[in-house]
């Protein structure tokens, strides 16, 4: 009787009883640490929505100074003034940044390096993805020029503050599309040929080639710490992550409608910005992380990553071209 009951029960209606379950079993992956952080600075890219707005709500209720760097100046002031309701922290600031502009960027680490005397995490969180072909005001491909190249520069003008403040963490939001993504260096702009989709993963994978020749680069302590507060040993004491987030309904896909309507439809079956935030929390916020400096992680725990993310070649290659079209000077 109970079996026939069921059959009579429409279809949509037992996926929307169950998603909820189902969801729950795909958003496996939470950041238990409890650590708390008076005193510390940090900067989250894109925080006035998505996964970087539960970012730096989570990093303020820790009592963290957060700058939300975003674009949307107005929508940023809004999302401060919830953030600092809900956890009590008056420490939450919105500064412009544009990613799509190096004299933004530019602006905003020289108005936020005279501001702040230390910076303990950085999260480069902001993206677009899918969007029509088009460039940024520096005629960088527009998913080069934004995930990538942009948070480069922004890491890049802000290091050294990194440093003086070690230990301290630089948090690089990737993709699992990282899979398909491959650097053409004759191509890098995508002007012979371009697939936004493509584009989209060819970013996500210069992400994690950013953190792996990042964390070559710093030759951060490999000596597991309590916590933030503690002094690092002899070295940068500067360690970098990058983190998939996992599927995520958020904004990211306003760029495609058919993407739009495929996280509506299957809207119930995806994380939620909070439940996508918690691997960058892990990565930003655990003891002892520091051994794994450079690592990809997913679902609060180190992933794989493609062949192509692993060539140290490409990482390298990729650090020059990157330093150069910035106009960066090499090391």
């Amino acid at each position: 009787m109970a079996v026939v009951l069921l059959l009579l029960i429409p279809l949509p209606f037992l996926l929307y009883i169950a998603a909820p379950q189902i969801r729950k079993m795909l958003s496996s992956g939470v950041c238990t640490s409890t650590v708390q952080l008076p005193g510390k600075v940090a900067v989250v890219t894109g925080a006035n929505t998505g996964i970087g707005k539960e970012t730096a709500r989570e990093l303020a209720q820790r009592g963290a100074r957060v700058y939300l760097a975003c674009r949307d100046v107005q929508k940023g002031e809004l999302v401060a003034k919830e953030i600092q309701t809900k956890t009590g922290n008056q420490q939450v600031l919105v500064r412009k940044l544009d990613l799509a502009d190096t004299k933004s960027i530019r602006a905003f680490a020289k108005g936020f390096l005279e501001e702040e005397k230390q910076l303990h995490i950085l999260i480069n969180n902001a993206g677009v993805m899918m969007c029509p072909y088009s460039k940024t005001a520096d005629g960088f491909e527009m998913h080069m020029g934004v995930n990538h190249l942009g948070h480069f520069l922004l890491t890049h003008l802000l290091l050294e503050k990194l440093k003086e403040s070690a230990p301290s963490r630089v948090v690089n939001v990737s993709s699992l599309a990282h899979h398909l993504g491959r650097i053409h260096f004759h191509d890098l702009q995508s002007e012979k040929f371009y697939s936004d989709g493509l584009a989209y993963c060819n970013s996500k994978l210069a992400n994690i080639l950013f953190t792996q020749e990042l964390a070559r680069r710093l030759k951060a302590t490999s000596s597991p710490v309590v916590s933030l507060p503690v002094t690092p040993r002899p070295g940068s004491g500067v360690t970098t992550y990058s983190v998939h987030p996992g599927t995520v309904n958020s904004e990211l896909t306003r760029y495609s409608s058919f993407m739009t309507w495929m996280w509506w439809l299957f809207s119930f079956f995806l994380k939620t910005p909070q439940q996508g935030a918690q691997t960058s929390l892990y990565c930003a916020i655990t003891e002892g992380l520091e051994i794994l400096s450079g690592k990809h992680f997913s679902d609060c725990q180190v992933a794989r990553v493609s062949a192509q993310a692993r060539n140290e070649t490409v990482a390298r290659r990729l650090w020059d071209v990157s330093c150069d079209l910035l106009g960066i000077p090499l090391d």
